[in-house]
């Protein structure tokens, strides 16, 4: 009962951000050989500053497929609109709920309120890892129709990147909703703490180990090291904030 009215209630969020991605990800894939006949158009003068440097190395990337799969939609698709999907599916629960009038069902199943937010939660991170999965795997099942081929290994640990990096911003956004009583506030203050994450990356370089840089998988395209230090602490950050959830979603008074 519990997990089937906590998919109810994301089923469309997930079930669109899924349609997405994986159109994303057949378009990605399928636009490489025209990519390919553009390469020749790009710049080849020495442009100065951070912009030269960035298409140098957007140019230089794309000529291999592994760089272009990286750099055209890895490090774009499942890590920019997965972290918005990942806001989207946190955002919500019981405090919304209580806003609305449907608290008063919710509270009246046999369940505790931990019970309530941590299928709620399962839930949402089941929905975040199969968003995380799918649209990654196609590209091992469709680099064939190109010419190319991409390892389903290396789709599986950007995928796994994805999710757990990922679920930092979908835990944030639990956090939220557990204080605040609407869907909206929680959704643009995750979202609001994404883009000033991105900002401070960019002004510092991107960072090794910072949270977008492990979300893409950036050290393991680079290096085929794995950013366990990342890894790591974003389990450790979402774990805290699940936990902090718990807590104010037990204190409160509905």
């Amino acid at each position: 009962m519990l997990w089937y009215k906590a998919w109810l209630e994301t089923r469309w969020q997930f079930l669109i951000g899924l349609a997405l991605l994986m159109l994303s990800a057949c378009g990605g894939v399928l636009a490489y050989p025209q990519v390919v006949k553009l390469l020749p158009l790009v710049p080849s003068a020495d442009v100065g500053g951070l912009i030269g440097q960035r298409i140098r190395e957007g140019a230089e990337l794309m000529r291999d497929y592994r760089g272009y799969v990286w750099s055209q939609w890895i490090r774009e698709g499942p890590t920019q609109m997965g972290t918005l999907l990942a806001a989207i599916l946190g955002s919500g629960g019981l405090l919304a709920q209580a806003s609305g009038g449907a608290a008063v069902f919710t509270l009246s199943l046999p369940a505790s309120r931990n019970r309530l937010l941590g299928v709620r939660a399962a839930t949402g991170l089941g929905e975040l890892f199969t968003i995380a999965v799918v649209p990654m795997l196609l590209v091992p099942m469709l680099s064939p129709a190109v010419g190319e081929s991409y390892g389903v290994g290396d789709a599986l640990v950007h995928a796994a990147c994805v999710f757990i990096a990922g679920a930092v911003f979908f835990s944030l956004a639990i956090l939220l909703s557990t204080v605040f009583g609407d869907l909206w506030r929680p959704l643009l203050i995750t979202c609001a703490v994404a883009v000033l994450v991105g900002l401070a990356d960019a002004a510092l370089g991107e960072p090794k180990y910072s949270l977008f840089s492990v979300m893409s998988g950036e050290s393991y395209f680079r290096a085929g090291a794995l950013p366990w230090g990342g890894l790591l602490a974003s389990v450790a950050l979402s774990a805290a904030m699940l936990y902090g959830a718990s807590v104010n979603i037990a204190r409160h008074d509905f």
